[in-house]
């Protein structure tokens, strides 16, 4: 199976290519369309379909969580929370070696997570005491995507953090299939974790479940996890209401190589990121002409033994690219401005160049670490900034869950040499009152 992937070497086509807008994909699938006609008896963008969701879930609760999994999953859910008998049946279903997979990736999670985990700290002197009283939310609502493939993954990445941060409820949504049940695996996950609220609601109606809350599903604080365009649309609607781990886009993979670089696993790399999604992207930035053109040649050669070979091949011939640069330097800054969600360094010394990376959600040193291991089992989040939005944001981590609150205590000793300035500040700003705020207190309490 040949494939036609986008090869540049024009330096500034290059970097117009790497820096266009990417935006959410607004054109849908024909049969997408066809189902949005069927329900809602219309045309409507992806945007209109979620605000009338979020209107219905928000106006009728339950009643339109059921409607909606009837129309979009195929099946008619009387109780939308799934029952102990079906947690049980994930242990005759899910495989022993599965659930040790599952188990190691959860314990990898747990180290990494664990020694990020931030305190409250006061500090006294002799001006009274300044702090930060670090918090946990109280609820956190987690979508677990379940259309391509159900992704116990997720779970396990998002979860964890959560419950490292201290977050005693924790709910998740994922849609069922068309036999009205979740994938066992997710549920095998989920009972791995000690979460027992699992709901079979998926979409863009489980993000306004969560954020609204109904009859059955409670109100959360932060929804968090990946999802489909209408989910992550969703969450940008829903922001305000709730808060919002991030809004990923399709998932993106950045190669760097230089001509120590092993074709054959700079294809494979850019195969396991192209075949999440034909909207994925998937790049190498290579120093050598060599690596390039043979990179090219085993990608058709792998591809063809694939078996979602033509999710791949859509994904790099639409997304995907490679370019060829004079030098590493160039191969670095062409990546900070793509900001890409995933940058592996294959090439010869790469902890040389950790100072060069600026703006990435997960760096990747070297060939023995492919970005699929950070999938699974590395230990850091696979829920990352996609986009661009790596220029600012973050993956994923126990700072996604926690709220900070600031602690002032003036000792009176001090309020005059904290107020004086103060006040002045208060009166350049025309704000009287401020000022009196303070001045009151100097004239009425003892300086002890």
């Amino acid at each position: 199976m040949t494939i036609a992937i986008r090869f540049l070497e024009d330096p500034f086509e290059a970097e117009r290519w790497l820096t266009r807008p990417r935006h959410l994909p607004t054109e849908l699938p024909g049969p997408v369309r066809e189902r949005i006609r069927d329900v809602f008896g219309e045309d409507l963008s992806a945007l209109q379909v979620v605000e009338r969701i979020l209107q219905a879930v928000r106006e009728r609760g339950d009643e339109a969580l059921r409607q909606f999994t009837l129309a979009f999953d195929g099946c008619l859910i009387e109780d939308l929370r799934v029952s102990d008998e079906e947690f049980a049946r994930t242990h005759d279903t899910v495989s022993a070696d599965v659930l040790e997979a599952l188990r190691f990736a959860r314990e990898r999670i747990e180290h990494f997570h664990r020694r990020t985990l931030r305190h409250s700290w006061i500090e006294f002197d002799r001006e009274g005491a300044l702090g930060q009283l670090i918090r946990p939310v109280e609820r956190v609502g987690i979508y677990v995507p379940g259309g391509r493939a159900p992704l116990p993954s997720s779970l396990l990445m998002t979860a964890i953090p959560a419950q490292i941060a201290g977050v005693r409820d924790i709910v998740v949504c994922t849609p069922p299939g068309r036999d009205g049940r979740v994938a066992p695996v997710i549920l095998a996950a989920a009972e791995m974790l000690g979460i027992r609220t699992v709901f079979k609601v998926g979409g863009a109606q489980a993000i306004a479940a969560m954020a609204f809350g109904t009859t059955t599903i409670p109100k959360v604080d932060i929804v968090a996890g990946p999802g489909n365009l209408f989910v992550v649309l969703a969450k940008r609607l829903v922001y305000g209401e709730v808060g919002i781990d991030q809004l990923p886009g399709p998932t993106e993979t950045l190669l760097i190589a230089d001509e120590t670089a092993n074709p054959v696993l700079c294809a494979a790399d850019l195969l396991a990121q192209a075949e999440h999604d034909p909207l994925a992207s998937a790049i190498l930035i290579t120093t050598s002409r060599s690596v390039a053109e043979r990179t090219i040649a085993e990608l058709s050669r792998q591809l063809a033994h694939l078996a979602r070979a033509e999710v791949a091949r859509s994904s790099l011939e639409q997304n995907g690219a490679i370019i060829l640069v004079p030098d590493l330097e160039r191969a670095f800054d062409l990546a900070n401005r793509f900001a890409p969600e995933h940058l592996c360094l294959l090439i010869r010394e790469p902890w040389r160049y950790i100072d060069r990376v600026r703006n990435a959600g997960g760096v990747f040193l070297g060939e023995a670490s492919p970005e699929v291991i950070g999938d699974y089992t590395a230990g850091p989040s696979h829920v990352m900034p996609t986009g661009g939005t790596a220029r600012f944001a973050s993956p994923v981590t126990v700072d996604t869950f926690l709220k900070i609150t600031s602690l002032v205590a003036v000792a009176p000793a001090a309020l005059d040499l904290l107020g004086q300035p103060a006040m002045r500040l208060a009166y350049a700003e025309g704000l009287q009152a401020h000022a009196a705020a303070i001045e009151q207190r100097l004239e009425r309490l003892p300086p002890e």
